[in-house]
């Protein structure tokens, strides 16, 4: 009786984790937003936060697209390149169609369709001719890097005063990256209730399952990786509006980082598990470590190191605590 009395904490509390795997990403979020209040309370203020999501939004995007890889137990290297192509892409084009609203309308449809574009190279290379993933979008990465470079050679190239002044406006003294943020989430809300991402999941969990069972597997990881470019896409779309430049390495050191946001979040490398609430709140965490970083007057040499360390101990933490959670 004892035994059977004791064993029902945990087991609610491993049926919470599994519905709930971003828990232990909240908490350390939460940790160090106060840290972060304690350090510089002004990072707190509207104005503070606002930064921080204006700043951060692109990673988060970055590490959602990567989650629907993840998803189906695949990886993306490439989509820190797949930003960096977009990015130059639509400054070029909206350089040299000018920057009427028409125009940068006609620029985002564009970068949409490069980012599409480029995830379903992936998704080709990596599912239907059965590369390495990690080989193959690394691969593509220097080659979507190359394009990049071709496109716009020298970073620098500004964007247009009505792209910039828009991403970092206001609206009904509301600012624009609160209801870009807001559009994203409900996008994101409807997406992971679609077939595609409950199939990426089961591809995730057991592909030969999934396969026997009729599912299409090829075509589900290619649609894996297509939104990641889309998301990629999106993500360059803010770096612009953010920078109101071009760079053709932007999104060079952005990949990594994304995936460290995937794993801090709780999703699974291996597949079949995981939410892109946690891969968020993963890119935010990220984004407060580099803040609350700079707070405590880190010296500039130490920087890089510390923000490393942090996040790997944050890695650490949250993998052990989902561990544990769900043993």
């Amino acid at each position: 009786m004892t035994a059977v009395v004791a064993t029902k904490p945990a087991g609610r509390l491993k049926r919470v984790f599994e519905r709930y795997p971003f828990l232990p990403a909240l908490v350390i979020f939460i940790v160090l937003l106060a840290l972060n209040g304690v350090f510089s309370p002004a990072s707190l203020s509207a104005r503070g936060l606002t930064g921080l999501l204006s700043t951060y939004l692109a990673l988060m995007l970055l590490a959602v697209g990567q989650t629907f890889v993840v998803y189906a137990s695949d990886i993306d290297f490439s989509n820190g390149a797949i930003l960096s192509l977009v990015n130059v892409v639509i400054i070029v084009f909206m350089e040299q169609m000018g920057g009427s609203g028409l125009t940068v309308t006609m620029a985002l449809a564009v970068g949409i369709g490069v980012g599409l574009a480029c995830g379903l190279v992936n998704g080709i290379v990596v599912a239907a001719l059965r590369l390495q993933a990690v080989v193959a979008t690394f691969a593509t990465s220097i080659f979507f890097t190359g394009l990049a470079l071709y496109v716009l050679p020298v970073a620098g190239t500004p964007a247009p005063r009505l792209f910039w002044r828009t991403y970092g406006g206001r609206f009904f003294e509301i600012p624009f990256v609160v209801f870009a943020a807001l559009a994203i989430a409900l996008i994101v809300y409807l997406l992971v209730r679609t077939r595609l991402v409950t199939r990426l999941l089961a591809v995730g969990d057991d592909a030969q399952a999934a396969y026997q069972s009729g599912l299409p597997v090829t075509l589900i990881r290619i649609g894996g990786y297509a939104l990641s470019g889309v998301f990629a896409a999106l993500a360059a779309f803010c770096v612009t509006g953010d920078t109101a430049s071009g760079d053709p390495l932007v999104g060079a050191k952005m990949t990594l980082f994304g995936v460290a946001a995937v794993v801090l979040g709780g999703t699974a490398l291996s597949g079949g598990f995981g939410t892109v609430v946690g891969s968020a709140l993963g890119a935010f965490i990220i984004g407060l470590i580099n803040a609350l970083v700079y707070f405590v007057g880190t010296p500039s040499q130490w920087q890089n190191l510390v923000q490393g360390l942090v996040i790997l101990i944050a890695l650490m933490l949250g993998i052990m605590v989902s561990r544990r959670a769900r043993a």
